[in-house]
């Protein structure tokens, strides 16, 4: 297995001989639009470090919506929780954005933490931030209004995507946000208007991305800068943006 992961800013993160280490326990795979990865309570079998395309965690609820609580792209991986020694997923895990990902069967993963005290300690310090990006959701989903939220979920899905183009649907987008979808069409109409984006048919494209990121709510800056602050100063000397 080639060590070519410097698309994947977690496993950068670790010094040469620990992340030549880890990678060759891992396959390359293709993450597939649609694809569940593991569903809620499930016990993991894998592990999942995004190349590129990304990776929606969804919590589900009986006869509620599903909401989305997160994302996963480069920057980090699916099966963190693994390191707090509970082998069952918190959330659904559904592909939203086609790439590839290093995967690892979650038993080695396990073994190579406790072994391996750099990767032990990246792995906790990402579990931090994704759990102050969770709280960070909560509140933005409680307090902001959906036009803010929904172009702050854009530019986190354009910076994990890598393109300014991907397909979503506006019913996706509602269950996303935990609005209707009478909510989301309202929203995105309005930013189509501004000249922000276009979007017809599932096919969005960001048009104006500086003017989209002044127009989401203040949490996206917060959850780049959380991300800068814990894991960034460990990047190889570098910032990493989220």
């Amino acid at each position: 297995m080639p060590v070519a992961v410097a698309t994947n800013h977690l496993l950068a993160m670790l010094p040469e001989d620990e992340r030549t280490e880890v990678v060759s326990h891992c396959d390359e795979i293709s993450l597939v639009f649609g694809e569940t990865l593991v569903e809620t309570g499930e016990t993991y079998r894998h592990v999942y470090f995004p190349l590129r395309g990304f990776i929606s965690l969804i919590a589900v609820m009986n006869d509620e919506p599903a909401l989305e609580t997160g994302l996963v792209g480069a920057e980090g991986m699916l099966g963190a929780t693994l390191a707090l020694g509970v082998g069952s997923a918190p959330t659904r895990a559904l592909v939203q954005g086609a790439g590839t990902a290093l995967r690892m069967e979650a038993d080695v993963f396990s073994k190579l933490l406790a072994n391996n005290p750099a990767l032990r300690q990246v792995v906790m310090h990402y579990l931090h931030v994704m759990i102050e990006q969770l709280a960070q959701t909560s509140a933005c989903t409680r307090f902001h209004v959906v036009e803010s939220r929904l172009a702050r979920w854009l530019m986190m899905t354009r910076d994990r995507a890598q393109s300014d183009t991907f397909d979503i649907t506006q019913q996706f987008l509602a269950c996303m946000l935990g609005v209707r979808r009478v909510g989301v069409t309202g929203a995105a109409s309005r930013m189509q208007r501004r000249g922000l984006i276009h979007y017809r048919r599932g096919h969005l494209r960001i048009l104006d991305q500086p003017g989209l990121e002044t127009a989401a709510c203040s949490c996206y800056g917060a959850d780049g800068e959380v991300y800068n602050r814990i894991m960034g100063g460990r990047a190889n000397g570098g910032s990493v943006s989220s």
